[in-house]
């Protein structure tokens, strides 16, 4: 179900769906991001989902089909990240997704949830079941690890959740997909 990956995530993700070939399934690449400012400190999870089918889906810069913003409160960085997974995930799954692709800048997480890294840390092992248990739901998963730059929106949605809980506004949005 997970394979190590070569070349650029992207690009890897996607290897196994050629540009070309059109998606019965529902794909969804998925990037997301947690945001802490301090260590544990006020914290956000953001996430960004893009339907494969769209030929924009790869670039970085594309507008997402769903997204998530949410001001988690006093929390670990760590704990943002994975809570920004494990919403995505479930965000997903109501979509009727059948395959994901996770795109993460947080290599901590993708070496765990592929197996390769033990959870010590007791607040991350509910949210890494969690993960697990969604991603079992899933015809066909993957995780990679990307830069910081190519993650850019996700970081948005996540540090956009802190700002906006601090205005005094909602302390979570999800976009859903229109029509």
């Amino acid at each position: 179900m997970f394979g190590e990956l070569e070349g650029s995530p992207v690009d890897q993700l996607a290897g196994s769906v050629p540009d070309s070939a059109p998606l019965v399934r529902l794909t969804y690449l998925i990037r997301t991001d947690g945001a802490a400012r301090g260590n544990p400190g006020p914290a956000s999870a953001g996430a960004a989902l893009f339907d494969l089918r769209r030929p924009d889906a790869r670039d970085p810069r594309a507008t997402p089909d769903a997204s998530i913003s949410d001001y988690l409160g006093i929390q670990t960085n760590n704990v943002a990240e994975y809570t920004g997974v494990v919403r995505a995930l479930d965000l997903a799954h109501s979509l009727g997704a059948a395959e994901v692709h996770l795109l993460l800048d947080s290599k901590l997480i993708v070496e765990q949830l592929a197996g390769r890294w033990r959870v010590k840390d007791a607040k991350l092992i509910p949210l890494w079941s969690q993960a697990r248990q969604t991603l079992g739901g899933f015809v066909r998963w993957s995780a990679a690890h990307v830069p910081r730059a190519q993650n850019t929106v996700a970081d948005a949605l996540a540090n956009e959740a802190i700002d906006r809980a601090w205005a005094g506004g909602p302390p979570s949005v999800v976009r859903r997909p229109s029509g």
